[in-house]
């Protein structure tokens, strides 16, 4: 009997044994496979500028957001970034063509492929950092609430307000009224939150002080809004993929572009404050 259960005692180590083999090289194989994966993409990354080359193209996520992006009387693209991205795309020798995203979905959009970059009066935060590789910064910009002109003389500071504001969603506006503890109603975008305020669904909205400039002025449908608070300071950048070797040419082709004048014609153009 002692004998029987010695050798049912090996038997089952030898099992265990076996067993603690088979896991760790299933491990070791799942690990592979993710490194290879990790490889794959940060390859691919690295070739992004190879890929727009071949197809002549670099594609640029937007959505309709003035003075950086907007239709003009041709119903063709214009504004700020357009005619940068435009400029960027003849230092690569490429066509540059503009597809409006849903700006809550940009970074699915960007690691999916459909757009090449994310270049839209976007604002640098430490979600994008995490998402993208961001450019360095190349406009300042700020969050403000928009209110009419009769609420704005009341407010000194965000605690006076205690209405509800519009915001386009996933935007650095959600992000500051909600920093505010502001109410908060979501639109898909920017001039959805103006037109909120214009009619009356919403007692503010807080949007980009670049969308503020370009369209609260005298002669405008937004005349009787005006800014009332300026609630963040910040700056744009421009989304690429992870590891790709396009943010480096971003970063060559705005020295350069700084350096013959063209990003100080568009910012007295587009009335867009440069970061240097």
């Amino acid at each position: 009997m002692k004998k029987l259960v010695k050798l049912l005692a090996l038997a089952l180590c030898a099992i265990m044994v076996v067993s603690m083999f088979a896991a760790c090289g299933a491990d070791k194989k799942a690990d592979d496979t993710a490194a290879d994966t990790a490889a794959d993409t940060a390859e691919a990354s690295l070739k992004d500028i190879d890929a727009v080359k071949a197809a002549g193209k670099i594609v640029v996520g937007i959505t309709d957001y003035a003075p950086m992006n907007y239709k003009d009387e041709n119903d063709e693209w214009t504004g700020f970034d357009t005619e940068f991205a435009e400029a960027f795309g003849k230092i690569l020798g490429v066509d540059v063509e503009f597809v409006e995203i849903d700006w809550d979905n940009k970074w699915f959009e960007l690691e999916s492929g459909n757009v090449d970059c994310i270049w839209n009066g976007m604002t640098i935060t430490d979600e994008g950092k995490l998402n993208a590789d961001i450019s360095v910064a190349y406009a300042k910009n700020n969050q403000v609430l928009v209110t009419t002109k009769e609420a704005a003389a009341e407010l000194e500071e965000a605690a006076d307000f205690t209405g509800k504001v519009a915001v386009e969603s996933g935007s650095a506006g959600a992000g500051a009224a909600e920093d505010a503890g502001f109410e908060t109603v979501e639109c898909q975008l920017q001039t959805d939150a103006l037109l909120e305020v214009k009619s009356g669904k919403a007692d503010g909205c807080v949007i980009d002080a670049t969308m503020a400039g370009a369209m609260l002025k005298e002669d405008s449908d937004y005349a009787d809004l005006t800014v009332a608070l300026t609630l963040t300071d910040e700056e744009y950048g421009v989304a690429f993929r992870k590891g790709s070797d396009l943010t480096a040419e971003f970063n060559k082709a705005l020295d350069s572009l700084i350096a013959d004048g063209t990003l100080k014609a568009l910012s007295e153009k587009y009335n867009v404050e440069l970061t240097k």
